[in-house]
């Protein structure tokens, strides 16, 4: 029998941890983490989801190094101290996910393209609630090259018929975790009619 109190008890206290550092979650623990991912509502059980894992310092020390110098060579570069701060981030990630949808153009006019995007995201919660019930910080980001089409394509997801929607960066919190002050859900919630 599961604990509910302290399982919404951990669901209430999930926040992102994005200055992470090895070690990363053993195999046993990602295979956790992506079936956890399977979860996720799926309108039609397109299952539009599609995940490349990067771990290992060479890895990830190549998705960092390609991602930024896409970004820097585009119409939105980091300015110097962004750049470092982000490397000095990133280099120290012993696990990212980037996470695409891949678009089933053959039921768009069934289960709507954006339903696609959102069981995407739901699959992305997914991942970042099983890392955090199993110990780790997760951070979901779409900064550096996520939207530059030469990125996503480099990760093996043809613009045609994907969509990059960011990656998760998983590992151990550097830190104790910061809990944020989260709002009242009343002030988001009206009764109808």
């Amino acid at each position: 029998m599961v604990d509910s109190t302290a399982a919404i008890d951990l669901l209430l206290h999930r926040n992102s941890m994005k200055l992470v550092q090895a070690p990363g979650p053993s195999d046993e623990e990602l295979e956790k983490i992506l079936s956890a991912a399977m979860t996720a509502p799926d309108h039609g059980a397109i299952r539009p989801w599609r995940f490349k894992v990067i771990r290992g310092k060479e890895a990830i020390k190549a998705f960092a190094d390609l991602s930024y110098e896409l970004r820097q060579a585009s119409d939105t570069p980091f300015d110097e101290e962004k750049l470092a701060s982000s490397k000095a981030w990133l280099y120290e990630v012993p696990l990212i996910i980037a996470v695409a949808t891949q678009v089933n153009h053959q039921v768009t006019h069934k289960i709507d393209e954006v339903e696609q995007y959102l069981a995407t995201g739901a699959a992305m919660t997914q991942i970042l609630n099983a890392s955090h019930f199993l110990g780790y910080g997760a951070f979901w980001s779409t900064g550096i090259a996520t939207y530059i089409e030469e990125f996503q394509e480099a990760l093996g997801f043809d613009p045609l018929d994907y969509r990059l929607q960011g990656f998760i960066a998983i590992g151990t919190p550097r830190m104790p975790t910061p809990q944020k002050e989260r709002p009242n859900y009343k002030d988001f919630t009206d009764v109808w009619p």
